[in-house]
């Protein structure tokens, strides 16, 4: 049985990646904003354990680790959650930049370092559930592409420092999918939304699984997830 660290388990994603995980077996702990989200993913994950810090606060989160209990092995960390505002680069104030690059960069590089040691104990895996913002930016998207480029240059460094401890380090980059996510994406750009047109959070779900199952000693680095024909 394994055990995975998971960030964004209430919805999406995340969520997707949680129900698979949990019919299998795997221990899983999943990180929550506050206690009241923590007691709601419990009640929706029987069994699974929670760690409760604001990813909006990264500077809080070593103080209030060391208050919680926390698994000595983690054999996956996955970081699924995120943060999305949409604005021309004109109208983008410090404070919102530092809230989109506090969820989406950030707090993913400090969980990461505060997870290391049980990490290393496993030789771990370490999956950052990108987007296609994470290659490229269009209009109005600077803050977002600029958190999810600074989390693919996490990614490539933590692989090449992290190598000789034996853990392995993916990049996800899904195209839009059908998540809680996308649906504010296109209330922002005053668009209809309509979940049928976009990829289900189940195709990103299974790549993120087979990552994680592929057998050593290979290692899948980058993996973009577009919907099919």
């Amino acid at each position: 049985m394994a055990t995975h660290v998971i960030t964004g388990a209430g919805s999406g994603i995340g969520a997707t990646l949680t129900e698979r995980l949990a019919e299998r077996g795997d221990e899983l702990w999943l990180w929550a904003r506050d206690t009241a989200r923590a007691d709601e993913l419990r009640e929706r994950f029987p069994g699974a354990r929670t760690i409760a810090c604001d990813l909006e606060h990264p500077d809080r989160m070593e103080r209030a680790l060391a208050d919680q209990e926390l698994p000595e092995r983690i054999d996956g960390l996955i970081h699924s959650a995120g943060a999305v505002n949409l604005r021309p680069i004109a109208e983008l104030r410090v404070a919102t930049w530092q809230a989109v690059l506090n969820v989406n960069l950030t707090s993913p590089a400090e969980i990461t370092r505060l997870l290391l040691p049980a990490l290393r104990r496993a030789c771990g895996h370490v999956v950052f559930v990108n987007s296609g913002a994470g290659l490229r930016a269009n209009p109005y998207w600077a803050a977002y592409a600029a958190s999810k480029h600074g989390l693919k240059a996490l990614a490539d460094a933590l692989r090449a420092e992290e190598r000789e401890h034996g853990l392995r380090v993916t990049s996800v980059y899904p195209g839009r999918t059908a998540t809680p996510m996308q649906e504010r994406v296109h209330r922002l750009e005053g668009r209809e939304y309509d979940a049928g047109e976009w990829m289900p959070p189940s195709a990103v779900a299974e790549t993120i699984l087979m990552a994680l199952d592929l057998p050593r000693p290979a290692e899948v680095l980058d993996l973009s997830v577009r919907p099919g024909a």
